[in-house]
């Protein structure tokens, strides 16, 4: 049996993508405004951070205008929800196994 965490996607380690892809999960389109707002980061960061999962195929990019004012849409792709659901279910198989050592009384391996 192989073990869950090799489902994990390296990058969704990092805990601003995993925010990004999440916050997106749950909507067709989202201002990067609001996406910065919603996750209390700076815009280098998110434009960081995006530039890094849409290069993966995980997010699209949309630019255009609101009169004459520019704005960026971020959508996630059909690939990035097929990532997103594979790397929460291996968290999931991940603390599942955990509780099931707990639930059998089977000692901490680093104890």
């Amino acid at each position: 049996m192989s073990h869950p965490r090799k489902e994990l996607d390296d990058l969704l380690q990092h805990p601003v993508r995993l925010s990004i892809v999440g916050a997106l999960s749950a909507a067709v389109e989202v201002e990067f405004a609001y996406l910065r707002d919603l996750l209390g980061v700076s815009d280098s960061v998110l434009s960081r951070q995006l530039s890094q999962l849409e290069k993966a195929g995980y997010v699209h990019v949309r630019k255009g205008y609101v009169g004459k004012r520019p704005r960026t849409w971020l959508s996630l792709t059909e690939l990035g929800r097929e990532v997103l659901d594979r790397h929460t279910r291996a968290l999931q198989e991940i603390v599942n196994l955990s509780g099931e050592r707990q639930s059998r009384g089977l000692e901490d391996a680093s104890t």
